[in-house]
């Protein structure tokens, strides 16, 4: 399908960081699209390249006959230099930029390069939606949405399902301990998981409990427990709400991104029927919670860059001149959304270790964001000691600050005297660690050294196996989902099995919806191209976040891995079929978007309806065997 003209548009700004001309120099032509917004209110008066109601070009004379910036009397421009060379004062006012001649406005099949217009301050000020209010009542509504759809039955089962078994359990003795205890093998003659069901949940020991990652989900999930019970509602509540706010966030970023309240909606009802997702925020797992702070952390980085760049342009304006004329420019050390990303990664990590990759991508990608504004800023060659200036604090924001939060959140285990491995330190006086850091920390940093050693020794990288294990080449066309619960045999006229039509059976599978996913991966390839050959940063952030959770999995694809790890990366597969669509859809007032319209509405629909056919395998709903064969696409691969 043919791809409109990206034409500058007052919905959706262009990609301004590769603009910036050199001073005294002319704008590069850009690349620029639109994917409009009926959703997002007042644009702000006409497109930029918007012909006047006069039908002049912008830089007409007018009708006196006058040029439209008369030179001084003295007959030097005005942005001339005074005779002793020095430059204009800070207090001269910011001579006008040379008005530069509008191209027609008009579409054709192929994006082409045209020149920008707008001023270096109008380039740094990136246009924003200006329908707050409604962007946040769509947002809230599609994320109620999401999160009664994943509410109903939550108890259901009524057991302790997959890895339940161990972080339900985990959350429930270290809010009673403040550390993960042990359990027995069998309760009063019955199996721990069911005892636990029934209602047997005080029997854990003190005795400490070996845990192989961080303790904050299992806090968070304990919030629910305490809240609710040690009932299959009370673990599975708080994934629930996190999936929620998942969805929420991947709305607002969606937005931020696109300048496109449609678009950040197109990419939450995406999110909203997603399988994989709905299973994850029904289960008391890890992952929700890691996936919500990325991408919360992601999110800020990008608020980050809209932040930078206009204050940049506030400082540029305060000192009354039309750009930073080749200087490096004011610092800018007031970097709140950096910082807020330096928490989030912080808690992150708390989740999963694995949240370091993203960190060192975001950490990176950010900074070179900073050089790219101060190269549009005007700042030539000075921008790049950005990479020094911003890139030290830069490095500070969100590398050390993420060290204490992360260290903040084993408070409960330095608090305590049985936790796993918490009296090494004592016990081990003359090692170098205690020497060095002391009993506490060297504890601590010990306890670090055994989990690091269990993810990637011997037994996980070479003897260890599980039945759904599924190399991370297969994840985006789910070659092999994660079956996590599943009852077989239920006879005709139980269980709400009907008659007539054999035996039926229940399972819950993290199954991402096919039509979605499909989509997506080849989505987030043309993002990638869109990326690189139109130079639109945009459609680099869902890639390159995309990469970062998921090419460091394929450094332990010989341990087992599963497809349920990537619920960390959906976020973004979602945010970029979005963005895709809309470049499909093209901007407001073009002929062909009422037609691509009807398509975009179609591949929506599309998923909903295929999310309600896998809706079975996802909520534990009886189902006969045959109708359940029936949605096995890849056969016994998704058994």
């Amino acid at each position: 399908m043919a791809l409109p003209r990206r034409a500058l548009s007052a919905d959706f700004e262009p990609a301004a960081d590769l603009e910036s001309p050199p001073p005294g120099g002319h704008s590069r032509p850009s690349r620029a699209f639109s994917v409009g917004d009926d959703l997002a209110g007042d644009a702000g008066g006409e497109p930029l390249n918007a012909i006047p109601d006069d039908g002049l070009p912008l830089n007409a004379a007018p009708e006196n006959g006058l040029p439209l910036n008369p030179a001084p009397e003295n007959g030097l421009p005005l942005n001339a230099a005074p005779e002793n060379g020095l430059p204009l004062p800070e207090n001269t006012p910011a001579p006008p930029e040379e008005a530069k001649p509008t191209p027609r406005r008009r579409i054709p099949l192929i994006p082409r390069y045209r020149a920008d217009s707008r001023t270096t301050l109008e380039k740094l000020r990136e246009w924003q939606p200006a329908d707050q209010l409604n962007s946040w009542l769509v947002t809230i509504a599609i994320t109620l949405v999401a999160f009664a759809t994943r509410l109903v039955n939550l108890n259901f089962p009524n057991k302790l399902i997959f890895d339940e078994t161990y972080y339900a359990k985990d959350a429930w003795t270290l809010s009673h301990l403040g550390y993960e205890g042990s359990w027995p093998e069998k309760i009063d003659g019955v199996e721990a998981n069911a005892a636990v069901a029934a209602g047997s949940v005080d029997a854990f020991t003190t005795d400490p409990a070996f845990v192989v990652h961080p303790p904050l989900g299992k806090w968070i999930i304990a919030i629910g427990e305490q809240l609710f019970g040690m009932t299959s509602f009370g673990w599975r509540i708080m994934p629930c709400v996190f999936g929620a706010l998942l969805i929420m966030l991947t709305i607002r970023l969606g937005r931020r991104l696109s300048r496109s309240t449609l678009i950040g909606a197109i990419a939450g009802i995406f999110l909203t029927f997603d399988g994989l997702t709905f299973v994850m925020s029904r289960v008391a797992l890890l992952d929700i919670f890691q996936s919500v702070f990325l991408l919360a952390a992601v999110a800020s980085c990008v608020a980050d860059r809209d932040y930078y760049r206009a204050k940049i342009a506030d400082k540029i304006e305060a000192a009354r001149r039309p750009d930073l004329r080749g200087h490096f420019g004011p610092m800018v050390w007031l970097r709140p959304w950096r910082l807020l990303a330096g928490v989030m990664f912080g808690l992150a990590i708390a989740i999963k270790w694995t949240s370091l990759y993203p960190l060192a991508a975001m950490g990176i990608l950010s900074v070179v964001w900073d050089v790219r504004a101060r190269y549009l800023a005007g700042a030539s060659k000075q921008a790049f000691w950005a990479l020094l200036k911003d890139g030290i604090p830069a490095f500070a924001r969100m590398v050390v600050v993420a060290v204490p939060v992360y260290l903040a959140t084993w408070m409960s285990w330095f608090a305590s005297s049985a936790g796993w491995g918490r009296n090494w330190g004592t016990e081990n006086p003359g090692d170098p660690l205690t020497q060095t850091f002391g009993p506490d920390l060297a504890a601590w940093l010990n306890y670090h050294k055994e989990i690091y050693g269990f993810h990637t020794g011997d037994f996980m990288m070479l003897e260890a196996d599980h039945p759904y294990e599924a190399h991370p080449l297969g994840w985006l066309i789910m070659w092999r989902p994660t079956a996590m619960d599943a009852q077989n045999g239920i006879e005709p006229g139980t269980e709400g099995c009907p008659l007539g039509q054999g035996e039926c059976l229940r399972v819950i599978t993290g199954l991402g919806t096919p039509v979605f996913w499909w989509l997506a991966a080849f989505a987030i390839l043309a993002c990638a191209i869109l990326w690189l050959g139109d130079r639109d940063w945009r459609f680099g952030l869902p890639f390159l976040a995309t990469m970062s959770m998921y090419l460091p999995w394929f450094l332990y694809a010989g341990r087992p891995t599963f497809h349920f790890y990537s619920i960390t990366f959906v976020p973004y597969l979602a945010i970029g079929l979005a963005l895709f669509l809309g470049a499909v859809l093209g901007p407001p007032g073009w002929p062909a978007r009422r037609s691509r319209g009807i398509a975009v509405a179609v591949i929506l629909t599309l998923v909903a309806a295929n999310f309600v056919w896998i809706y079975p395998l996802l909520s534990d709903e009886t189902l006969p065997r045959t109708l359940w064969q029936l949605r096995l696409w890849f056969g016994p691969l998704w058994i």
